[in-house]
């Protein structure tokens, strides 16, 4: 059978097996439009009539989209027939600790609403931004954004997706660590880590919330200062807005979960040879994004087998706090000093470093050969990764957006 792979901005074309099970999402039922999402909102302050006097809306950045172009103006519009004040409404980019987009990206983001509204750009590094709400049961400081606390009403706009340790991103998360400090987050993000047992929590896993303990520190975090109003977005393999579910309750944001899981969730037997596409820009831009990929599709591989994946990553690793934790002689003196110090995706590192002791990782990708050696694995040509597809012999599975697949057996 012929197949494109997505890879960057390009295709690539090769002929699988025959027997090659293919591993896909659902399609959604696009079921949104204009008006029916004007409609669900004006259900939603009908219902729950929120104090629009001084508004934050709360948006993710260039790496997780939701129809902002489209639909910011429809909310927006919405907002006034309920008694916005416009002249205090104010956007935040949820970035996390990812680094600052581009005016430009930001207007190919979230469209001419960008230059006629005030944008504010989070930055994690800043202390004076939050106030110290005290620490949750887990030990992890909440710090929220002091002008989240001052503000009349949060909104928050995201898609749902799964989320390597966290088990969903999306909803809760734009609040919190979209929009939070730090330290904060590498705190709560240390809670990927057993540090009795030396080894990465298996309860944060992709699509688990209960039982996670990162996920339920996440829960805790986010009554110190829930959304007024979250929307949240059902998305297409391509990305595109399909639905939403809109309401503030924890019960709605569960909702959203269970039809982003019933899309793309799969209960596959693993394979001894995994072919996996992140899904192509901007899904492997750099390592960091492609590694929810790189995570997924190793789900789905045998102890022992192979992953091959495509992965462009045109920005590099996308972090540099990432290699150096491959620095430091191996798993368990990475996991050491993680645990005595959590920092910038070392939690990821260790999940690569995992994986790589699991399963053989070879990559098609813009990295150095250097870095893969690194990180642990082979860097292949396209020419030498497409040969290798069309002469296997053995029964393979292709997953042509590994970013969003989920072998269903992790989340239980």
């Amino acid at each position: 059978m012929q197949k494109a792979i997505s890879y960057g901005s390009t295709t690539l074309t090769t002929r699988f097996p025959p027997d090659t099970t293919l591993l896909a999402p659902k399609k959604p039922q696009c079921s949104i439009s204009p008006a029916g999402f004007a409609g669900k909102i004006r259900d939603q302050l009908q219902l729950h009539p929120l104090d629009l006097s001084s508004v934050m809306i709360v948006v993710t950045d260039k790496t997780r989209l939701c129809g902002y172009s489209q639909y910011l103006p429809i909310l927006v519009q919405v907002l006034q027939e309920f008694g916005l004040n416009e002249g205090r409404l104010r956007f935040v980019i949820a970035y996390g600790t990812h680094p600052r987009q581009s005016d430009e990206e930001c207007r190919q983001c979230y469209g001419e609403i960008y230059h006629h509204h005030t944008f504010i750009h989070h930055d994690c590094s800043k202390p004076e931004v939050f106030t110290d709400l005290g620490t949750t049961a887990r030990g992890v400081p909440i710090r929220m954004r002091t002008d989240f606390l001052s503000a009349s009403c949060v909104i928050t706009m995201g898609p749902l997706c799964h989320h390597y340790f966290a088990g969903y991103g999306g909803g809760r998360k734009l609040i919190f660590p979209g929009c939070g400090e730090r330290q904060a987050i590498y705190a709560n993000h240390g809670l990927y880590l057993d540090r009795t047992a030396g080894l990465l929590q298996p309860a944060c896993q992709p699509g688990r919330l209960e039982g996670n303990p990162l996920a339920e520190d996440l829960f805790e975090i986010s009554t110190a200062r829930p959304a007024d109003l979250a929307i949240h977005g059902i998305l297409d393999a391509q990305g595109r807005l399909c639905d939403i579910v809109a309401g503030s309750s924890k019960e709605d944001y569960l909702r959203a979960c269970a039809c982003h899981a019933d899309l793309y969730e799969s209960d596959a037997v693993p394979s001894n040879t995994v072919i996996a596409s992140c899904g192509g820009y901007p899904k492997d831009i750099n390592f960091i994004q492609s590694h929810k990929a790189i995570h997924n599709g190793s789900m789905f591989v045998a102890d022992g087998g192979t992953l091959l994946v495509f992965a462009q990553c045109r920005d590099g690793i996308g972090s540099e706090t990432f290699l150096p934790w491959f620095d430091l002689g191996g798993f368990a003196a990475a996991f050491e000093q993680l645990s005595r110090c959590y920092a910038g995706n070392g939690g990821t590192a260790l999940a690569m470093m995992a994986k790589t002791d699991r399963i053989r990782i070879a990559m098609v990708t813009e990295l150095d050969e250097a870095i893969c050696t690194t990180i642990g694995v082979e860097k292949w040509s396209s020419a030498k990764a497409l040969d290798h597809i069309q002469h296997l012999q053995e029964p393979v599975s292709y997953i042509a957006n590994a970013s969003l697949m989920v072998r269903k057996s992790a989340s239980e």
